[in-house]
């Protein structure tokens, strides 16, 4: 979708009534006007999913992924907190902070909780994958009295393996991380984290090695090819090229694994949550445009499904709160080896599942 000829890049979007998007990388000079794609069909139902415990009650919930089997379900519970890292305070306990409860949550393709765990490790979890071997990795999203702004690697029975980031600690050296939303770990176990969550904190990627050394780091704040603000999400297609949902630039960035910027995608949305699946469908949660976002007010909140190979965007899952001025429906989103669709939803505090009508 793109030409790279004499540091120019031109981006051309086929398919979705596109006002052409020319980048020129040298000049830092970025454009881009993109219809919204609102009007596709939307062939799935919805219901909520997952069971807690009795006396449990149901958290922001952001970070979500498909264990290994193909079809249970891991989702990152923010402690039965209403818990957007907007409404930290100073001095206040906030999401999993002095909670008690496990945040790490497996069900089974029934909705049944069959392993938790976690507890006294988080302050705010926030993006979750499966890794290639069945690990799961979260990060923690804000500090708070020695925890957070960390990664953690965990095996499927909860055992911590490996840690990345300095517990608490704020910062943008190479051990270092300031809000980190995302973490994807590739085929060949390199570890790729999505560091920062807008406004003054981290605005880049952080590439490791499978053990967890350092390689090398990309990006810094801003709008063009390569800058970021807000990179909230990670994924990988069949190509092994990186999709970052680079939430507050309202666009899907592509890169190869050493960083270099490949494409741009707009069609998509403003994208909080991004998945591939092994067919490279692509399925992105947009929670705040709309009413949420008046900067953004024409783009319908909800799940958009479409290639990871061309960038058609097939179908979209609106939010069924169209008045809604906080974030709404799913941030996370992933889908199972049926191709049932999963949303990870901070504002409603829930997990939905969706299914073909």
């Amino acid at each position: 979708m793109s030409d790279l000829t004499g540091g120019k890049i031109t981006v051309r979007l086929a398919h979705f009534g596109v006002l052409a998007a020319s980048v020129f990388v040298a000049g830092a000079v970025y454009s881009q006007a993109v219809a919204p794609t609102n009007s596709l069909p939307d062939p799935y139902t919805g219901a909520p999913f997952g069971k807690l415990p009795e006396g449990r009650t149901w958290g922001s919930t952001a970070g979500i992924g498909i264990d290994r089997d193909g079809k249970s379900v891991w989702v990152a519970e923010r402690c039965g907190a209403f818990a957007p890292p907007s409404q930290m305070k100073p001095g206040v306990p906030f999401a999993c902070d002095g909670s008690n409860l496990d945040p790490i949550l497996k069900f089974d393709e029934t909705g049944k909780l069959v392993k938790s765990f976690g507890a006294g490790l988080f302050v705010l979890p926030h993006g979750l994958s499966v890794d290639p071997e069945g690990n799961i990795w979260v990060t923690d999203g804000l500090g708070k009295d020695g925890k957070g702004h960390q990664v953690f690697k965990f095996s499927p029975e909860g055992k911590v393996l490996l840690t990345l980031g300095k517990p608490g600690v704020a910062g943008s050296g190479p051990d270092e991380f300031n809000a980190p939303s995302a973490v994807l770990v590739a085929p060949n176990g390199d570890i790729f984290v999505a560091d920062g969550h807008g406004g003054n904190t981290n605005a880049r990627i952080v590439k490791f090695d499978k053990t967890g050394k350092f390689i090398k780091t990309w990006g810094k704040k801003g709008s063009a090819p390569g800058e970021m603000d807000g990179p909230h999400t990670l994924a990988m297609d069949s190509r092994g090229r990186l999709f970052l949902g680079d939430r507050g630039n309202n666009r899907i960035q592509i890169f190869d694994q050493d960083g270099n910027f490949i494409d741009q995608w707009a069609q998509f949305s403003r994208p909080s949550g991004v998945y591939i699946d092994k067919n490279d469908v692509i399925y992105v949660a947009d929670s705040e445009s709309g009413s949420v976002n008046k900067a953004h007010g024409a783009w319908k909140r909800g799940i958009r499904i479409g290639s990871a190979r061309d960038g058609t965007v097939t179908a979209l899952i609106p939010d069924p709160d169209e008045n809604a001025t906080t974030t709404s429906a799913a941030e996370g989103v992933t889908a199972d080896a049926q191709g049932n669709i999963y949303g990870a939803e901070v504002g409603p505090k829930r997990v939905m599942k969706y299914v073909k009508k």
